[in-house]
């Protein structure tokens, strides 16, 4: 087991590594929509490409959800398979939010070996989300 200076370490040189092996700006928050992001996740488990909803006012935030899952079978037609939507997902700080997501899990950060498999997992996933989302974020910013 690695103490957390050493976890810390070999967690920002998978990041750098990731950002050499894709060296590309990902929309993540800047989506032009408050409290709208997309997010990489990794740990020693798994590996996830997150959308996150964490909007104040649980009415906008639900909305922005439902607008996703209106798009779902295209989403998942055309983009990404095996979304997991949870319009409800509550945070370890206790927060609510809505949360898409998709995870590789059986894989982490810690073993090296891993690495080229989560970088083109988080390529594949994050890419196909980002190209549905610049696709459709007229009709998901419209929630008035």
């Amino acid at each position: 087991m690695y103490s957390k200076q050493e976890s810390q370490k070999i967690k920002r040189e998978f990041w750098v590594a990731f950002a050499e092996k894709y060296p590309r700006k990902w929309v993540l928050y800047d989506t032009k929509i408050k409290d709208f992001s997309f997010k990489f996740y990794v740990d020693n488990k798994k590996a996830q490409v997150l959308i996150d909803i964490e909007h104040r006012n649980d009415e906008k935030r639900l909305a922005y959800f439902d607008k996703l899952v209106a798009l779902k079978n295209i989403l998942e037609e055309e983009f990404v398979k095996d979304l997991v939507f949870e319009s409800e997902y509550t945070l370890e700080s206790g927060k609510n939010i809505s949360r898409i997501w998709i995870e590789k899990t059986g894989i982490g950060f810690s073993n090296r070996n891993n690495w080229e498999v989560i970088f083109d997992f988080f390529f594949e996933k994050m890419n196909a989300l980002e190209l549905f989302y610049l696709e459709y974020d007229d009709f998901i910013k419209d929630i008035e």
